[in-house]
């Protein structure tokens, strides 16, 4: 959806809602697009000023990180620095699949990418630590 601020043959502005830039085309050529005060229905788009978000109108939602760290906690093996060697063992079929989490450092968390193994960082530092 896309809102225009439009403006008739006699001045009047007003704002409207339209699917994308070619349905208000389409409806504006037409003859479909009226003025709100007139009903003339020889409408263009205004001029508008983008509405850009200041430091005091942003409202940044929170992830609820507790919840995702307590459903992840709750709900896998903490395998510690052995993490790339169990994920990988697991995408192999040397290992039964479970849900785990723990810690690798870069070079191996790229590698078990690179190789397709499903991985992904977690937004939160595990309560548990490194074995």
């Amino acid at each position: 959806m896309i809102k225009y601020t439009l403006q008739c043959d006699k001045a009047h502005q007003f704002d409207s809602w339209f699917q994308n830039a070619a349905a208000f085309d389409k409806l504006a050529g037409a003859g479909m697009v009226q003025c709100a005060a007139c009903g003339s229905t020889e409408v263009s788009k205004s001029l508008m000023a983008p509405a850009l978000p200041t430091k005091g109108n942003v409202t940044i939602p929170k992830a609820p990180l507790g919840k995702i760290k307590e459903e992840v906690e709750a709900n896998s093996d903490y395998v510690g620095l052995s993490f790339a060697k169990e994920a990988r063992d697991m995408h192999e079929g040397i290992i039964p699949e479970r849900a785990i989490y723990g810690e690798a450092n870069a070079k191996e968390a790229k590698k078990l990418i690179d190789d397709g193994v499903p991985v992904l960082p977690l937004p939160f530092i595990p309560s548990k630590k490194a074995n």
